[in-house]
């Protein structure tokens, strides 16, 4: 009589094929990466190689790819990090109130002092102003919600749902009392882009993003745990609600960094996270974090690229971004039937 063995393992992926393919697809999508930031630095630029002014023009456009590296950094593992926090694939961390309280800061900014303050409202000082309102609400939320005798995760979300919704019908309010330039010059300001960006703060916000960087990849072995529910990591030893907190906080800086440098990105995050989930075949968040961060700095490099270059429409690519990380999340809740 022949004897079932059935073999087990720890290891990040179930066999060697689906380690090998998960290092392919990751090349692939980094060589494309590279091309993508190539032709964003030197392609169609207007001067010519051997003109004094050649680097000065690339400098200018490099400091845009700083912005989107920093950005796809910090979209991608907040929300990979944030789904495996709250065991959904579905939710992402714009639902703690983020985009809201950006476009509250900047609307009463305008509402208040006018124009001429708010075109000057950026800088080092009012980057900084922004992220520590974003990470004080988050912080004020985990606090009250998580930390208690009756701390609920679901609880704190739906809070923040209903935070958010009461900023935007505020931040509605005034933007229809607003005259139309200054409603105008504030739009502009509300749309996602890397032309937001202010240059002093990627002095911040560079050292900031590595260390709550490296920080959740150091966090990624009880992130495998938690993603598999609160009974089972507390089973295995996880101080699940202390961990749980801990990652929220992580995932707060990076998404008030990544809203106070560039804007509101709704469902940018949601498309990296799924098709990041897709490629790389395995539950170990190390290898889901590098593909994310790949992944996203390719969609958001590849998009400007094409845009600018090919329909000549910088203006639109972070609707065109959003519009199908909207589409895919639509896709995903009437496949999956329910958050």
């Amino acid at each position: 009589m022949n004897q079932l063995t059935i073999k087990r393992s720890a290891k990040a992926f179930k066999n060697a094929k689906d380690q090998r393919n998960f290092w392919i697809v990751l090349s692939v999508l980094f060589g494309l990466s590279l091309l993508a930031t190539y032709g964003l630095l030197v392609f169609n630029n207007p001067v010519p190689f051997d003109s004094p002014s050649f680097i000065p023009v690339v400098r200018r456009r490099f400091t845009a790819v700083v912005v989107m590296l920093v950005v796809s950094l910090c979209q991608s593992l907040s929300t990979v990090a944030f789904q495996s926090l709250t065991s959904n694939k579905i939710i992402t961390p714009s639902l703690l109130g983020f985009d809201a309280l950006y476009a509250t800061i900047h609307t009463t900014t305008i509402f208040l002092f006018g124009s001429s303050v708010f075109i000057n409202f950026s800088g080092l000082g009012p980057f900084i102003l922004q992220i520590v309102l974003m990470v004080m609400m988050c912080l004020i939320l985990y606090g009250w919600l998580l930390s208690g005798k009756y701390g609920d995760l679901q609880l704190m979300l739906l809070v923040g749902v209903i935070i958010g919704t009461g900023l935007r019908s505020l931040s509605s309010f005034m933007r229809r009392l607003l005259a139309p330039s200054e409603f105008d010059i504030l739009q502009a300001r509300l749309f996602g882009s890397v032309n937001n960006a202010n240059i002093e703060s990627l002095y911040l916000a560079i050292p900031l993003v590595i260390c709550v960087g490296i920080l959740l990849f150091m966090f990624s072995h009880k992130l495998n745990a938690l993603s598999l529910g609160k009974d089972v990591s507390t089973s295995i030893g996880v101080n699940h609600q202390r961990s749980v907190i801990y990652g929220l906080i992580l995932v707060s800086i990076l998404m008030s960094i990544s809203t106070a440098l560039v804007g509101s990105l709704t469902f940018y995050g949601f498309l990296v996270a799924t098709l990041s989930y897709q490629m790389s075949k395995t539950y170990d968040h190390k290898h889901i974090f590098l593909m994310a961060f790949v992944i996203g700095y390719l969609v958001i490099t590849g998009a400007y690229f094409i845009m600018n270059h090919v329909f000549n429409a910088q203006g639109v690519v972070s609707v065109i971004i959003e519009m199908v990380g909207g589409i895919t999340f639509l896709m995903m809740i009437l496949r999956k039937g329910s958050l």
